[in-house]
Formats: structure tokens, sequence, C-alpha cells
């Protein structure tokens, strides 16, 4: 049976704008879920419906495919329900449907591969994710009524310690799989049923839950970077135009240059030092003199006409893993070593093909902040690093 993963984006949003492929920790929301999707390694095909070029970028640029969905099912009032079914008009090898909710971010390819086996090996027509909660409910008293509240699920003279209660199961939203016959009819729930308990600290979503910096602080602790273990950062490759700098040459009467920088980006540098994380620089031009001016005391190749040859030679003679090291680039010339760094990051003016290799995408631009910034996002990976290896 051909088993789909299938996420909806749609490009209005009453929130925020564009909100699924807004960055998130670095990465597009919608990619968080598309990634765990494709290392799950239990759908034939994973696709993005949506109605927006912008999104049908993103979702190629993680390897989906992309489902351009009718007016007709795009509008503020369309369920997700009418979405999947034309989704499946169009697709007729398809035969189950795991429909993943774009806003959670948190969830991992470990769960996708036990729901779909629920589904493939045990039977089940629908599976849906919930969530244990330990909360007491009360009965709503509208305004104007002369009655009490009630309690709907404890007894106030006898209140459950938390320990003593199993609590209870509540959907989260973070995925729905159902069976072709059944969403023909319908439903998304239906026939032989199941729920899967998600771990509460992988159940986040953006849309109820949580607000985005506190999204930010969950994701870095419990989301899914990839299938390889992370390592600990030993060294930090930046480039010095368009990064360190913000690209911009000034030359003054009597032809000398003149650049500018961020004492932000200094200090993440001095930050990383004492963290033991060596800093070295690059850049395809001459610009030493900018260099010594700096007083930076980093290691730094400049007239670098390939600068991969640069990083491949300075991680074999560091004996580093490629996991070991951070690149900050925003060229095009960046764009192979980006791809080989175990973290690699850009500045928000970065070209188009950089941000596309990068796995972060910093919120302040080149030479305004983007190294201090990227070195927050070094750090916030080394305590989940120091996390896993505790637990």
């Amino acid at each position: 049976a051909h088993l789909a993963a299938l996420v909806l984006a749609r490009g209005g949003s009453k929130g925020i704008p564009l909100k699924n492929i807004k960055l998130l920790a670095g990465v597009p929301l919608i990619g968080w879920v598309l990634r765990a999707a494709s290392d799950a390694g239990v759908f034939h095909s994973v696709w993005v419906s949506t109605d927006h070029d912008e999104i049908e970028k993103v979702a190629k640029q993680f390897g989906a495919q992309v489902h351009r969905r009718s007016p007709e099912v795009s509008q503020d009032s369309s369920t997700s329900l009418e979405a999947i079914k034309e989704f499946l008009n169009h697709h007729r090898e398809v035969d189950i449907v795991g429909n993943i909710q774009a806003t959670s971010p948190c969830l991992h390819p470990s769960d996708l591969i036990k729901v779909a086996d629920l589904i493939q090996k045990e039977g089940f027509d629908s599976v849906f994710s919930v969530v244990r909660r330990h909360q007491f409910r009360w009965s709503e008293v509208k305004k104007g009524e002369n009655k009490m509240t009630e309690p709907q699920n404890l007894n106030p003279a006898k209140r459950y310690r938390r320990q003593d209660w199993p609590g209870e199961l509540y959907e989260n939203g973070s995925f729905y799989f159902a069976k072709r016959h059944l969403i023909e009819k319908g439903y998304l729930q239906g026939g032989k049923m199941a729920y899967y308990e998600m771990r509460a600290e992988h159940s986040v979503d953006i849309d109820i839950d949580i607000d985005w910096p506190i999204a930010e602080q969950r994701v870095l602790s419990f989301g899914y970077f990839g299938k390889e273990p992370l390592k600990e950062v030993k060294l930090l490759v930046c480039s010095i135009d368009g990064c360190l700098t913000n690209g911009r040459i000034y030359v003054t009467e009597d032809q000398k240059e003149m650049v500018s920088y961020d004492y932000r980006d200094i200090v993440g540098i001095d930050l990383l030092k004492k963290r033991g994380i060596q800093v070295r620089f690059i850049s395809e031009r001459d610009c030493s003199k900018t260099l010594s001016a700096m007083q930076l005391g980093c290691v730094a190749k400049v007239s670098a006409t390939n600068k991969l040859q640069v990083l491949e030679d300075w991680q074999k003679d560091m004996g580093l893993s490629w996991k070991e090291i951070a690149y900050l680039g925003n060229e095009e010339s960046d764009v192979e070593c980006l791809k080989k760094a175990g973290m690699s990051g850009v500045p928000a003016d970065a070209c188009t093909v950089a941000q596309k290799a990068a796995g972060y995408i910093c919120k302040s631009s080149g030479g305004c902040g983007a190294v201090r910034e990227f070195t927050e996002h070094i750090f916030l990976l080394l305590e989940k690093v120091n996390s896993a290896r505790k637990q």
C-alpha cells in the first residue's frame, strides 16, 4: 500500500503571515516536519499541499513533492479534510495518507515509524496522535447564569496527587493517518481506530500552546536534528566579507579602503574562544590589512580561490570530523563549504543559493550581529549535545 506523508501549508494565515516558512531556530517551520518525515523512511512519497510559490520553494528545498491546491480548498473556511480529499483525487496511487501538521516542529521520525507499523502491519484504518495531560476540568458557567460550576474529572474533597493520577489523553493535532476509503467517506478517524501517545516534550503546537521564542527553546531542546548524532563544535570558519562585515568597502580620497563591523560580533568571537572553540576566517580578496587592524588574533586565509579546499585542509590538519566544524558564509562561493560543515549558517541578507544550503538563517544581516547570533546558536546546540550525553 502506498503510504504518503502530506503536510497542508496554505499561504494565508490569520496570525503570522507565511507562518509555515517563518524561521524557527534557523529552519523554516515546515522544514522540521519534512525532515522528520523524510528520515523516517516509511513513506513512499512526501508531499506539501500549498497555494503559495514561496512555500513550494521551501518544500522542494527539503525534498518534498508539491501539490498545488485549488482556490476552492485554500480559503479561511476550508477544512483539512477537503484539502486531503482533493489531494487524493489527483493522486490515485496513494492508499494511505499520513497528514502531518506543519506547526508541530518537535515531531521525531521514531513516532512516524511506529504509527506506520500500526497502519501497515497491525491493520488499523486510522491512527492519530495524543498527549497525556494532568489537568482538572470544571463545567463552564456562562455569564448571567445563576448556578455553580461542577467538577468534571475530580472529587474536590479528595484531589489526586499528580503521581497518583494517570491523567487524560487529548488530541495534540500532530498527525492523523487514515486509509483512502475512510477519507473518501468523509472521515479522518474511523474504522479500526488507534491513538498514538507522544511524549509531552515532543508535543509542541505553535498554533495553540506556545509563542515563537518559547517554541525555539523547545525545539533546540527536544527537536529532531537529523540522522547523525550531534557533536561538539570545535572550529568556526567565517567568511569575512558579508558575514563579519556588511560587504561594503569604503574608499577614501587617498585610495585607502575602510570596512565596518559590529562590536557584538567581536564579543561573540571572544566567547567562542573562551569555550575552547577555534575561530578562523576566510576571504576571496586580500583583506589582510583589515584583519590586522581588527586585532582578532585568529588564523585567516585571504585571496582564497577555492574556499572548500582551504576548509578541507584545515579539517585534516586539525583532525576534526565535519560534524565538529561550523561554517558561516553568504555567497555562492560558500555553498560547498556550507554543505560539508556539520553546522552551517548564513546572515539574513545572504544570497539565495547560500540560504538553501545552510542549516540556519540568521535574523541579523552580515556585519550587523550575524556572527554573534550564530555564536548563540552554536552554544544552544552544545547544550543539546551535553543534555544528550547525560541522558
